[in-house]
């Protein structure tokens, strides 16, 4: 499924909210058709500037979003660079400042831990301000509360919120979980989705075609 037109601007005379994948450069941040991004302090194109930091080429760690997510003003990805490493004495990041301390130039990445990346599922809604650290994978459906820090991986179709995030609850049975991660109507067609909005609107799968 593609976009029509590469269109940044999905509405009409608003400029505060975009599809994400129009905007990006980044060839480590990979984002999928119809995935939102609304912003109302900045300017919601410059995302990568703004809201993915300490994401540096040199440890060549992803943000993979899928489709149809929704993602919060200010909402903030925080990469390995931000992290400081925890098997020294000190925290301090001495092989950043290689210079300084005459170490090898090709040791800057021992000054953090390296935790991975960062994997958003399909269908996420990240609420306002929310922080989403380095090597957290968030599942399809999943919802994060506004201004939650998630710290550890959140299985898909549950609800977080906090600091740290913890699970308050699931949206759905584990019948319905297990049926709408298997139909992944995020991947059918527009013409097929389109004709089933009402059944997803309406919380009845039994009527997904």
């Amino acid at each position: 499924m593609t976009i029509p037109e590469n269109k940044i601007y999905p509405r009409t005379g608003d400029k505060e909210t975009i599809y994400l994948k129009n905007v990006i450069k980044n060839p480590n941040i990979e984002v999928g058709d119809y995935t939102m991004y609304n912003d109302f302090a900045n300017d919601p194109t410059l995302f990568e500037k703004n809201n993915v930091l300490y994401h540096y080429p040199i440890n060549h760690d992803k943000l993979i979003i899928g489709k149809f997510c929704s993602i919060a003003c200010g909402t903030k990805f925080l990469f390995n660079s931000a992290n400081h490493t925890l098997s020294s004495l000190s925290t301090y990041p001495f092989p950043l400042f290689f210079e300084e301390w005459n170490l090898d130039k090709k040791n800057v990445t021992h000054s953090w831990d390296n935790k991975g990346d960062i994997i958003i599922g399909n269908d996420v809604w990240i609420g306002y301000e929310a922080v989403i650290l380095a090597g957290v994978s968030i599942g399809d459906g999943a919802i994060i509360g506004a201004r939650a820090v998630v710290t550890k991986d959140v299985p898909p179709y549950t609800i977080v919120g906090g600091v740290p995030a913890k699970p308050i609850k699931k949206r759905f049975s584990d019948d319905t979980i297990s049926s709408l991660l298997s139909i992944q109507w995020w991947n059918w067609s527009k013409e097929k989705i389109s004709k089933n909005i009402k059944a997803i609107q309406t919380g009845k799968i039994d009527e997904l075609q």
